[in-house]
């Protein structure tokens, strides 16, 4: 069985603290090299050096990257290619919360309404794009993986426009469950619980404080495990991983009432997908070449 982490090169964003970080560290020392990107520059930078010194070699680059900006992740991406040859794994971890997590109180203001989508959920899609375009350009497949959240199963109104954020990038996520017959690249997405990050190191108000001290979290641990499964596990395509307090477990499909199918539909399915996947197959060829990346 060929080794999933030997050789393989890892595009991080969020790579500076937190689960990026710890994903990094755990990739870096199955064998793999790691291009972090952030915005937390003096973080990021110390993170490569430490993962450079423990190997005595270099294994790990950083740079500087605002994932809302194509340019950012088009540079973070070649330096990928330049320092270690190419990619082969993408992890879209940038994510924020904070005061605009809510939205329902806030100000009418157009930028600051807009602004954790424009992270939480542009961020991944026009990384996933980029990945995308890199990973096809070699020809050997790879590994997407995006940092969703419970939230992107569960109503919780204290936290709504992150809820909306976290719903997107899983929907986004499934939505590219063809990509493996398109262009051997697996799209999954990590869905972690409350964890013990800096994302709720800074409650708003006493009645999240409160909250958040009193639920049950996940671990780490469990975090980067779910990480590494979507790498190992080669059955895994367009999925959403839940990172829960007793562990990880695979999210079930959503499966349409019967109303929405019927026989002369389903007897259709098999050939509109081969078309779908050739049409795709298609569009992926020019996009790469309008790209010249």
């Amino acid at each position: 069985m060929t080794n999933p982490y030997t050789s393989k090169v890892a595009v991080i964003t969020g790579g500076s603290r937190g689960i990026g970080y710890n994903v990094a560290k755990a990739l870096v020392a199955r064998g793999s090299k790691v291009v972090l990107g952030d915005l937390l520059d003096k973080e990021g930078e110390a993170a490569a050096k430490e993962f450079n010194d423990k190997a005595g070699k270099q294994v790990a680059v950083y740079l500087h990257t605002d994932v809302t900006k194509y340019k950012d992740l088009i540079a973070l991406f070649a330096l990928a290619e330049k320092a270690f040859g190419g990619v082969d794994i993408a992890i879209l971890n940038a994510g924020i919360a904070g005061d605009a997590a809510c939205g329902l109180f806030t100000p009418l203001d157009d930028r600051a309404d807009m602004f954790i989508h424009e992270v939480n959920v542009g961020g991944v899609v026009k990384g996933n794009k980029v990945a995308l375009l890199h990973m096809a350009k070699k020809g050997k497949g790879g590994v997407i993986i995006n940092t969703a959240s419970m939230a992107g199963f569960a109503a919780a109104p204290s936290i709504s426009a992150y809820c909306a954020t976290k719903h997107a990038v899983v929907g986004w996520t499934r939505s590219m469950v063809n990509l493996e017959a398109v262009a051997n690249i697996r799209a999954n997405a990590v869905c972690p619980y409350w964890c013990e990050t800096d994302i709720i190191a800074n409650p708003k108000d006493e009645v999240q404080r409160q909250f958040l001290q009193a639920t049950p979290k996940t671990t780490m641990k469990y975090v980067v495990e779910a990480f590494l499964r979507c790498i190992e596990d080669t059955d895994l395509s367009g999925q959403a991983l839940l990172v829960l307090p007793d562990g990880v477990h695979v999210q079930d499909q959503y499966i349409p009432p019967e109303s929405c199918f019927t026989s002369e539909f389903l007897e259709k399915v098999p050939e509109l997908a081969i078309a779908g996947v050739n049409l795709h197959k298609e569009n992926l060829a020019q996009a790469v070449k309008l790209a010249k990346l």
